[in-house]
């Protein structure tokens, strides 16, 4: 495919199964398009909000879920849908189109279905939107994408991968083509189980590992943290698959991979955030973070008692990852030291783990110390704004966005020292006024209770100390943990691939 000259900007173009937002002025359908299950929609539509702020050419690819965007295309009247299907010169959202998107509800499925939904939208961008926008520079995310760094690198358009989960598929080539896409146009840049001898005799039985293949064939990665990329490439984490970690380790040793964190939501600020009874700052946190504690207290049938030191659990309760077996171990042993303080445990969280906390609860009869309650996105909120410290002993954490979300609330994190969390969250030193949170290195619940205990002895310091240490923390870590300053990086990495700035003037 001939491709065109290049544009005054470099024209870029992001690829992503699901995104929050698309600012205004990117096409007609903007401000409907929204789709998320996870922190990859957060970041790409941050991205795209400071690329299109920035003045650069950007595009972005997405399937078209229309009852997500809200679309009903059967009321339109012809005019409105002549509208809505016309793709206009400055047009800048490609919309995958299939009806297998169409009517969907969540952007993910169960099982095989995702598998469906990807071989859909991928077939979209190889054969329509890629030679539709011409990009100079395209930037994919997970395995969802992972067949089409290979077809980029086939027309020499640089590609960055962004791994934010381990997770994959596995296809041969002979069901990638009965998609409708023609991947023997592009079959040598793709990862396979075993070294293919030719195409013949790979198209039907050697099957093509698609997070691999994204990695493989890209021309630079990242992940969602810097620690979780060294972690991977020196071998931590048994979870990880042969080969995602040894294309990882090759693009690291290449010099072509960064780690680069997530950040919360903008929303994500006490000040602003509609979801919590009583806002605060900086400056202010001290008086509405004891109201938003009673108020809690009286969500969850605690004892309401502005003065008692609440530690919040706010991640899924998933063994294999989160740790909360940990917080279990110990959760009567650290209440009952701590029963003249009134210590409380809030846990708003689904999983497999949460009938232990009730039992624990109903056993020990705690019912006005420890709150056990399934997840709802307004109590959560609640949780960081009402507690004086959040829980996150994850066995890994590829990134995590609690541990940057809790201290901008005024709660400080108590956390396991790895990947992101690593990154984020540095052990307090309240004498001296640096760090943000407690870390403990050994994974057990005994590294969890030091560190808890650490925690308690923070809560102990004077009221002083406490209110300057958290105004300090809230403070940096709004300026720290933000879009800006993730969008900044990735902006820096399109440079660097393309060796030119992505706005000229």
């Amino acid at each position: 495919m001939p491709r065109k000259t290049k544009p005054k900007n470099p024209r870029i173009l992001i690829v992503t199964p699901e995104i929050t937002y698309l600012p205004d002025g990117m096409g007609n359908l903007a401000g409907k398009m929204s789709a998320k299950a996870g922190g990859m929609a957060d970041v790409s539509a941050s991205l795209v909000q400071a690329l299109h702020e920035l003045g650069a050419d950007v595009h972005v690819a997405l399937p078209h879920y229309r009852r997500m965007f809200h679309v009903e295309t059967a009321r339109l009247v012809a005019e409105e849908l002549r509208k809505y299907k016309s793709h206009l010169p400055d047009e800048r959202i490609h919309l995958a189109e299939d009806r297998c998107f169409y009517y969907r509800d969540t952007v993910y499925s169960q099982g095989e279905g995702n598998v469906k939904l990807a071989l859909a939208f991928q077939r979209e961008v190889i054969n329509n939107i890629i030679p539709r926008v011409q990009p100079d520079l395209i930037h994919c995310n997970d395995w969802m994408t992972g067949l089409i760094p290979a077809a980029a690198r086939r027309e020499g358009i640089p590609c960055l991968f962004t791994v934010h989960n381990i997770h994959t598929h596995k296809l041969t080539l002979a069901q990638i083509e009965d998609a409708g896409i023609d991947a023997a146009e592009f079959w040598t840049n793709l990862y396979y189980g075993y070294p293919p001898y030719n195409y013949e005799e790979s198209r039907s039985t050697n099957a093509i590992d698609l997070q691999a293949s994204g990695i493989f064939g890209a021309h630079f990665i990242n992940t969602v943290s810097p620690t979780f990329l060294r972690e991977i490439v020196d071998g931590w984490h048994s979870f990880v698959p042969d080969s995602i970690r040894g294309e990882i380790r090759n693009k690291f040793n290449a010099g072509c991979a960064a780690g680069i964190l997530n950040a919360p939501d903008s929303a994500d600020n006490p000040a602003i955030d509609d979801k919590i009874p009583f806002k605060y700052s900086p400056e202010t946190h001290r008086e509405a973070k004891r109201r938003n504690k009673v108020a809690l207290q009286h969500a969850l049938g605690l004892e309401e008692n502005p003065d008692a030191p609440l530690f919040f659990w706010p991640s899924r309760l998933d063994p294999v990852q989160k740790g909360p077996q940990l917080l279990t171990d110990i959760t009567y042993r650290f209440l009952a030291k701590y029963a003249a303080e009134g210590a409380q445990l809030a846990v708003i969280a689904n999983g497999p783990f949460q009938q232990p906390f009730w039992d624990i609860r109903e056993f020990h009869g705690l019912h006005r110390r420890l709150g056990v309650h399934d997840f709802d996105g307004r109590l959560s909120q609640l949780g960081f704004a009402a507690s004086d410290f959040t829980l996150m002993p994850s066995l890994f954490e590829p990134c995590g966005l609690p541990q940057m979300q809790a201290p901008i609330y005024g709660s400080l994190a108590v956390v396991h020292n790895t990947g992101g969390l690593h990154d984020t969250v540095e052990p307090m030193d309240w004498n001296v006024g640096c760090g943000n949170g407690f870390v403990f290195d050994n994974y057990d619940s005994n590294g969890l209770f030091w560190a808890m205990d650490r925690a308690m002895e923070f809560y102990r310091q004077s009221a002083e100390i406490r209110e300057r240490e958290i105004s300090r923390i809230m403070a940096e870590s709004l300026k720290r943990f933000n879009h800006g300053a993730c969008a900044k990086e990735y902006i820096n990495l399109y440079e660097k691939m393309l060796d030119r700035p992505l706005v000229r003037n």
